[in-house]
């Protein structure tokens, strides 16, 4: 399949003395991001598979896995995947209509307010985790584990300030077509995580040694940012001191923002949600869906994440132009490429899940024990591969036309529908959960394709 080539205006030409670089296009676009995604997935599997053969199915490494996951959830809300959707639309149309300025403004205003507000949430998270964190922990993780979980959780959430500034930067560097560098830095990301996990973890003594992943977590976070810092004056972005809070725009932003972030952050909250009743079937729970989660995203993170990433600004500047044929030809193009990458992916996961799981994480101290319950979940997770890759393009559709209070209404309903089944499937155990989550995916797939 070809895709559809972007119009003549959708080539920007250098400004004298600097400024963007002419656009690339969608198929050229979609293969580096696709290419260096996965490879940071790969990386990010290996990073697993050593995690795993040092700490096994271990009560502290699902602590570890729900402490993470508190983080990803505030981000999600607060930081870098509500922000870009909010932002690129706006900072899209502000420079097809020619203002470059305005645009350079709105994005310095953005930054300075998120580095304040989220560094007062990280500094009150921080503060309070000693009674929040064990008051949302799940029922059978025991003193210890809450103790571990605490610990991990306020070393952790400083990633929260990291990724709100980098998404805005991410942001604009999308709004450019420039993806290269923070596929990279994803990269990157992984590989100064397992030298951390390796480097550190003889500094630390039991499940103490946990806080070496904790720590590489927080440093490649740190270093993913500092790569995506030059590159803007690349595409020709320049900073301005600005701290304009009653500009309309950033006010259009916020307002965005506001479905924007209950929209992802009801996504995101399914992940937590299964972590948590997954620790209602046992300690070891949370951190088998994790390792499932982890060959899950593979294939999701080369086809799906890379198509929806790549056509997001692609999008937004044809609903910009009130394009609704080419918006509507570019999502079905979309569409058809993740139903042809991931259904077979889906098929292979399907049959399978456990010889995969077997040659991937079964070592040192993960036992097969393990692997049964980890491919258990893996296994139900493929229904929903090819559903959640659908999603993905379609929120990001809803996001370019500035529609976001539909993906908010529809994921409303998919956490219903996801925690709904999987408290009636906990019986069963772990696939029960996950069960749970490849309902309410196909429910949310089918919502937004016939709403939309």
């Amino acid at each position: 399949m070809t895709s559809e080539a972007p119009p003549a205006g959708d080539r920007t030409q250098a400004a004298p003395g600097g400024g963007p670089p002419p656009r690339r296009s969608f198929a050229r676009n979609t293969a580096i991001f696709s290419i260096l995604t996965g490879l940071s997935r790969v990386a990010g599997l290996m990073r697993e598979v050593l995690a795993s053969a040092f700490f096994g199915l271990t009560p502290a490494f699902s602590a570890f896995t729900f402490a993470f996951a508190i983080p990803n959830v505030v981000r999600s809300l607060f930081a870098d995947s509500a922000l870009s959707a909010a932002f690129v639309p706006i900072f899209t149309e502000l420079q097809e209509e020619g203002k470059k300025r305005e645009a350079f403004r709105l994005a310095s205003t953005l930054l300075m307010v998120i580095l304040v507000v989220l560094t007062a949430i990280t500094i009150v998270f921080i503060l309070t985790a000693g009674w929040l964190v064990p008051a949302v922990a799940p029922g059978k993780f025991s003193a210890h584990a809450d103790h571990l979980a605490v610990g991990f959780s306020q070393v952790l959430f400083p990633i929260v300030l990291i990724l709100g500034l980098n998404g805005l930067v991410v942001g604009i560097l999308q709004a450019y077509d420039h993806f290269s560098i923070p596929a990279l830095s994803a990269l990157v990301w992984n590989i100064v995580i397992m030298v951390f996990m390796v480097g550190a973890r003889p500094l630390f003594h039991g499940d103490g040694q946990l806080y070496a992943y904790a720590i590489g977590i927080l440093v490649g976070t740190g270093v993913q940012f500092a790569m995506a810092i030059p590159v803007l004056k690349t595409v020709g972005f320049h900073f301005e001191w600005s701290f304009d809070w009653r500009d309309p725009r950033v006010k259009r932003v916020f307002v965005l923002m506001l479905p924007v972030t209950l929209g992802l952050g009801l996504i995101n909250f399914n992940a937590l949600a299964n972590y948590y009743l997954a620790g209602y079937v046992s300690e070891e729970g949370p951190r088998a869906i994790e390792a499932a989660f982890r060959l899950y995203m593979l294939p999701q993170g080369m086809f799906s994440v890379a198509i929806a990433t790549v056509l997001f600004p692609q999008l937004s500047r044809l609903a910009a132009r009130q394009d609704l044929v080419g918006l509507r030809a570019t999502i079905g193009n979309g569409l058809r490429l993740i139903f042809l990458m991931l259904l077979p992916a889906a098929a292979a996961t399907l049959v399978l899940a456990t010889p995969m799981i077997r040659l991937v994480y079964q070592r040192g101290e993960f036992s097969p024990s393990d692997t049964t319950l980890v491919a258990t979940a893996l296994f139900w997770f493929s229904f929903s591969l090819p559903f959640s890759g659908v999603n993905l393009l379609l929120t990001r559709s809803f996001f370019s036309l500035q529609k976001p209070w539909a993906v908010t209404y529809l994921s409303v309903a998919n956490l219903e529908v996801n925690i709904g089944f999987s408290i009636a499937l906990v019986p069963i155990g772990v696939g029960g959960v996950v069960a749970g989550t490849a309902i309410a995916d196909l429910a949310l797939a089918a919502s937004q394709y016939f709403y939309l």
